[in-house]
């Protein structure tokens, strides 16, 4: 049976016993195909056989006697025998994680990995994006006469939905996306952001105001310039400053939803993404930013306080969400508990504590712990009435459009999630957000709540990231991969 899975999903493949060797394959087969379809489309070749240029497929077998009993492991588990596979793109973006990943199938099963060709071929658009501005519709439909297209049929998240049942006669998956999944999200993140997937950083922070940008920006020039653990800035428009060396001015014009990239070495730096107002946007940029497996996305922004004790400028602390957002409903039914992440909650109070000088019982009158109501509704105030019985059921503390789609999809794509929000208005007690008011606001609260959210990114960094990835994230049928 196994033989017959294995002869289904691919070919030419090599048991290895190494993880870096077995990246280093799966980087070669890569290579290959990108230079067969680059090669075909630049001399326009009518007799390309699509077929000649499929991404890497990694695949490792177990039977029963092989299974780990210890239960301790989150993830790096194989939860039933059988024959576990996936396609693969982009090796070298990824080459850090797949080494750690396939490191830990290896250590924990000593059984070799298979790396061999897929048999899905790689889509043209995904390897030749740069060269094709000058493509008419004519050309287009002539190139997907020889070349593959993105197949949306086979473009889904039924693994990460937990909808993928197993079946016998095909592979369990070793990963929460496919090759295709992954280089959809990873041109869509181009597209949105302005930067190259290769620029983010593992931790994310997620705003919907501008003025957190313009903060972070002199944060992250500033951290660059004094020679810190940060190696450059990135901006927009592959914008990018080092030390004595800063870059070009940003551009008039900007993408729909602005990344910025404050870059370690490692890649543990911190990636700021003004996400715009709306639930519709946090699912989107949350969607594709998934796919690079971070540690840990956070929502720093703004929210209207719901109890007459908050004051202005005062944080929210979410350890709850009542998700009136509805665009992850689909996905993620609105009857699944999204959970507080311990290791989050803390490290944001903590952080929180250090930044503002804080403690005890002053700390509990300027930041409050509970329920967040995410709406999709921009002007829910004018549905007082409907809502006044939603508010008061489900305790609410604040309303915002963001933080519980990007909470509930943290828990769907099983990363680490968090809420740090400052109330900027108090609507249902006469307080409106102001011009006047707002500008003084912003100047006071804003410095403080971005330090508190890089302050929190250091500390959970600092702690060790395999304390973030703990098994409340995973459910009992689960791929192996983070």
């Amino acid at each position: 049976m196994s033989q017959d899975i294995q002869d289904q999903v691919g070919t030419d493949f090599l048991a290895l016993e190494d993880a870096g060797a077995a990246v280093e394959r799966l980087e070669m087969l890569y290579g290959e195909s990108v230079s067969r379809l680059r090669a075909a489309f630049q001399s326009r070749a009518s007799g390309f056989d699509a077929a000649s240029a499929t991404y890497p497929y990694l695949a490792i077998e177990v039977d029963g006697s092989a299974l780990l009993t210890d239960g301790r492991y989150p993830y790096g588990v194989l939860l039933e025998p059988g024959f576990y596979g996936t396609t693969l793109t982009r090796p070298g973006l990824f080459a850090g994680y797949l080494r750690d990943q396939i490191g830990l199938l290896l250590e924990h099963y000593r059984r070799p990995v298979l790396v061999g060709r897929s048999r899905r071929p790689i889509p043209l658009p995904y390897v030749i994006e740069d060269s094709v501005t000058d493509i008419t519709e004519d050309d287009l439909r002539r190139l997907s006469e020889r070349f593959a297209l993105p197949d949306l049929s086979t473009t889904d998240d039924r693994i990460a939905n937990c909808q993928m049942w197993p079946n016998p006669h095909q592979p369990r998956p070793l990963s929460l996306f496919t090759a295709e999944r992954t280089d959809y999200a990873l041109a869509r993140l181009h597209h949105y952001t302005g930067t190259v997937p290769s620029d983010f950083q593992r931790f994310v922070l997620l705003t919907n105001y501008q003025r957190y940008v313009d903060e972070f920006r002199d944060y992250g020039r500033a951290q660059v310039q004094e020679g810190s653990e940060y190696v450059a800035f990135v901006e927009p428009g592959g914008i990018v400053h080092r030390k004595d060396a800063p870059g070009a001015a940003p551009g008039e014009s900007l993408p729909q939803m602005p990344a910025y990239h404050l870059v370690r070495p490692d890649g543990d730096g911190i990636t700021l993404i003004n996400i715009g107002v709306g639930p519709s946007n946090a699912k989107t940029i949350t969607d594709h930013v998934a796919v690079l497996r971070p540690h840990c996305w956070l929502m720093v922004g703004h929210c209207a306080g719901l109890r007459r004790t908050q004051r202005l400028g005062d944080y929210v602390l979410a350890h709850g969400y009542l998700r009136a957002d509805h665009v992850l409903d689909d996905d993620l039914p609105p009857w699944v508990p999204v959970p507080p992440i311990a290791e989050v909650q803390v490290a944001l109070q903590e952080a929180t504590t250090r930044i503002t000088g804080l403690s005890g019982g002053e700390l509990k009158t300027r930041l409050r712990t509970g329920t967040v109501m995410t709406v999709d509704n921009r002007n829910w105030e004018l549905r007082y009435n409907e809502l006044f019985g939603h508010i008061n059921m489900s305790r609410s503390i604040a309303v915002d459009m963001e933080s519980a789609t990007i909470a509930a999809n943290g828990f769907r794509f099983r990363v680490p999630y968090g809420t740090l929000l400052c109330v900027s208005d108090k609507p249902l007690h006469g307080e409106l957000k102001l011009r006047g008011m707002a500008r003084s606001f912003y100047r006071e609260r804003i410095s403080q709540h971005l330090k508190v959210g890089i302050e929190t990114m250091r500390s959970l960094r600092a702690q060790g990231v395999d304390r973030l990835h703990s098994r409340k994230l995973r459910g009992f049928d689960e791929p192996p991969f983070r």
